[in-house]
């Protein structure tokens, strides 16, 4: 009867972890996001590749990690000190861990460590006319 009750209540936890899941993607889904993958500390040759989806919250571009049951975002870029500073194609196996036909943007932030994030041809029509439409007197630098 005890190993029942132990069974019933793990299955019970995994139930409402699933149902948790599920609500949290609806919801971010269902809020104009796209999808992306980001990699922090990108010159270090082990950084892996995070699977999330951005969105755009005013001045700020929000990234939620798809494997995560945090209700707020995991990482918060501010359009004022975010800067492109290269643009790449995926190498090798990270075609793999990036959205198809991604491009690797590499940013640079004044307060935050450089970043690199992949995405797919409309995400990336998105996330450049969004970080362009800075209030005016603000330039972008990006690579060419």
């Amino acid at each position: 009867m005890e190993i029942a009750l132990v069974v019933l209540v793990v299955l019970l936890g995994l139930a409402v972890l699933a149902f948790w899941y599920a609500l949290r993607w609806v919801r971010m889904r269902r809020g104009g996001g796209v999808s992306v993958a980001l990699r922090w500390d990108p010159d270090n040759a082990r950084a892996g590749w995070h699977l999330g989806l951005g969105r755009y919250e005013g001045e700020v571009f929000a990234w939620y990690r798809v494997w995560s049951l945090r209700t707020g975002p995991d990482r918060v870029f501010e359009r004022e000190t975010l800067m492109i500073a290269d643009r790449r194609d995926p190498i090798g196996t990270e075609a793999y861990a990036v959205p198809s036909d991604a491009t690797v943007l590499r940013c640079e932030s004044a307060v935050q460590a450089p970043i690199e994030i992949a995405m797919g041809p409309d995400a990336l029509t998105g996330f450049l006319s969004w970080l362009e439409s800075a209030p005016p007197g603000r330039q972008v630098p990006r690579a060419s």
